[in-house]
């Protein structure tokens, strides 16, 4: 199981960092796809993935891309408005078809999961984005390893111990300060190839251990979405990682706020 998991994780990283090294189209349609996967693993919980409801969340999925890619920011809230105002509609007109959890679920889907993991295309696209775009990842998958190891040396106090046993005060401490760090060395050995931040040293570490907090936070939610319908994992997509939510749990929060720390700060 390790070496399965070890392979397939390798393959993933070096994946995601050729995609990302690429950027535009490549990554706009990695993303794209990626969401719409991860809609699909959060349908299938909700058996709705192959129903109306679900068919036209991936549309409007679609369309939220095309509009993002095409920069017409001023229609992204009417079609949430009319993606919503739809679904109501079918619930009433196909009653008791489906149930109301249902219904929310296939309006959560487009928030939880294309929305958010957009955030990664808008960050690629930022000023010295090419750059910033690899604090998503530092202050998910590097904070994960740090919470992970000063758990196992330090960890004594369970914060949340009936949704995950394992994880420590100490180890959430652990990781937020190793990602902090690792946004400091990452800005410190760029050095002058940034430059439309007038202080990345800082604002690097600010953001890791931000991205560290939210990203715990977002591997815990994706864990209670599962301990409450008892399923182990989203899919089987990753060999020994799981499903696209099981591997982008935390990425699917942290994407956001490295965006908008990156644009306001």
């Amino acid at each position: 199981m390790f070496k399965t998991r070890l392979i397939s994780g390798i393959i993933l990283l070096a994946v995601a960092m050729t995609v990302i090294l690429l950027g535009d189209n490549v990554l706009f349609g990695a993303v794209l796809v990626i969401s719409l996967i991860g809609m699909t693993e959060l349908y299938k919980i909700m058996k709705i993935e192959k129903s109306i409801i679900g068919i036209i969340g991936y549309l409007v999925s679609i369309a939220y891309y095309g509009l993002l890619y095409f920069k017409t920011d001023k229609y992204q809230l009417l079609l949430f408005i009319g993606f919503l105002l739809l679904l109501m509609a079918l619930y009433v007109i196909t009653y008791p078809k489906y149930r109301i959890e249902q219904v929310m679920t296939a309006f959560f889907g487009l928030f939880y999961v294309s929305i958010m993991l957009s955030y990664i295309y808008q960050v690629r696209i930022l000023e010295d984005g090419a750059i910033v775009v690899w604090l998503i990842f530092i202050g998910a998958w590097g904070s994960d390893t740090f919470a992970y190891c000063a758990g196992m040396l330090f960890g004594k106090h369970k914060i949340a111990p009936k949704l995950s046993p394992k994880k420590s005060l100490e180890g959430c401490i652990g990781g937020v300060i190793g990602a902090a760090l690792l946004g400091y060395l990452y800005a410190l050995i760029l050095g002058n190839k940034i430059t439309g931040i007038s202080n990345p040293r800082i604002l690097f570490a600010i953001i890791g251990a931000s991205a560290s907090v939210i990203s715990q936070l977002g591997d815990m939610a994706a864990s209670a979405i599962k301990r409450n319908y008892d399923i182990k994992d989203y899919g089987r997509l990753i060999p020994g990682h799981g499903g696209i939510l099981d591997r982008f749990d935390s990425i699917i929060f942290t994407a956001p706020i490295v965006y908008y720390l990156a644009v306001y700060f």
